[in-house]
């Protein structure tokens, strides 16, 4: 009997290292299958655009990289701790030069806990941050630079902007192009280094010496410009600039 009872723990112990084998196998299939998943779909930025009461309306950009005839397109978040997880549908709008379709979708939270959803002729494909969701402020996934939204800004003298771009590199070089008549004439203000985030991001800062009569007319406009390993990367609001409007609305 006792032969017997250690032949059995045997066998069963075989059986477990097996099984144990076959599921990572299973769970390492399903990480490539998700990785693939996110090369079609990818946030490309979010910012914060109204706040009142404690709920925050986000404005989102999402691109898709897919020749799908049917192309659906959604934030999928929590509204609130404890309640179920929502879809907001994007509209379509815009394509990139390099044929990346671009996204826009605004949306409520007290939470802020988000993910992006797409739906490609029946087949569901998630960015869903490498599991880890994405989370409340301004944030970017693709985007190599964007513009910080802030509150609205009352001093009568100095326009601040904020970067916020992804760390490729030590060596870099930012800088804000600006214009107070339209594009007639234009200045290149220099970004300084402000603080590293938790994401491997940075912020950058500078205060343009203008004053509000200037930054709060129609003829203000500005662009970001990052340059870094022998590349230039623009945040131009997708061709249209920034300007004094674009602030966190309450």
């Amino acid at each position: 009997m006792t032969n017997t009872r250690k032949t059995s723990t045997k066998i069963t112990s075989v059986f477990l290292i097996v099984a144990m084998l076959l599921g990572m196998m299973c769970i390492a299939g399903t990480v490539s299958a998700g990785a693939a998943a996110n090369d079609r779909v990818k946030l490309h930025s979010a910012t914060p655009y109204f706040v009142k009461y404690g709920m925050t309306t986000y404005e989102a950009y999402i691109e898709t990289k897919d020749n799908a005839n049917n192309q659906k397109v959604y934030v999928h978040y929590n509204y609130m701790d404890g309640q179920p997880w929502q879809d907001r549908e994007a509209t379509y709008f815009t394509t990139l030069s390099d044929g990346t379709k671009l996204w826009k979708v605004q949306f409520t939270s007290f939470n802020a806990r988000y993910c992006i959803k797409y739906v490609a002729d029946g087949v569901t494909y998630w960015d869903n941050n490498n599991g880890n969701d994405y989370f409340a402020g301004n944030a970017i996934g693709s985007a190599p630079v964007i513009s910080e939204r802030m509150m609205y800004q009352y001093p009568y003298m100095g326009y601040t902007v904020k970067a916020l771009l992804q760390n490729y590199a030590y060596h870099k070089n930012v800088f804000v192009r600006y214009t107070t008549d339209g594009w007639n004439t234009y200045s290149d203000y220099s970004m300084f280094y402000s603080n590293s985030n938790g994401n491997g991001t940075e912020t950058w800062t500078a205060t343009l010496p203008i004053g509000r009569e200037d930054f709060g007319s129609k003829d203000f406009h500005y662009a970001i410009c990052y340059q870094v390993n022998g590349q230039e990367y623009w945040a131009n609001n997708f061709g249209e600039d920034y300007n004094g409007s674009y602030h966190i609305y309450q």
